[in-house]
């Protein structure tokens, strides 16, 4: 059974910092992309950042500048740096990835999320 566990969520200060990382674990054959989406109340799950197997990163205009992706391929985890949070980072935040999955055989490439972790930016 894949899993994707997140940690590094917490309680930071604006103009703090955090690191997430998101660690796969299973019977895994390939990790394709990887992206961080985080969810607020009251509105819809958005896209912070993604990051292709071979480094290409991509933000949104709300986190560019402040939020950094990357990835160890070798240890199956990906890692979303933090800095400078405001209150209006404050939300859970997901990992999400592209996997292939052992089984008898090799399976298509599945989305696979985390349960996901709280991030509160408050004074």
């Amino acid at each position: 059974q894949v899993q994707l566990v997140e940690s590094g969520g917490g309680l930071v200060q604006p103009g703090g910092s955090l690191r997430l990382s998101c660690a796969a674990s299973g019977k895994i054959f390939s990790i394709n992309d990887m992206y961080w989406h985080r969810q607020a109340p009251g509105k819809e799950r958005e896209l912070v950042a993604l990051i292709t197997r071979s480094g290409v990163t991509n933000y949104p205009d709300s986190v560019k500048g402040r939020f950094t992706i990357s990835r160890d391929n070798a240890k199956n985890t990906v890692y979303l740096q933090m800095n400078n949070l405001k209150p209006e980072d404050t939300a859970v935040y997901y990992c999400n990835a592209q996997i292939r999955e052992y089984r008898s055989y090799v399976l298509p490439a599945e989305d696979y999320w985390g349960q996901g972790t709280q991030v509160t930016v408050s004074s």
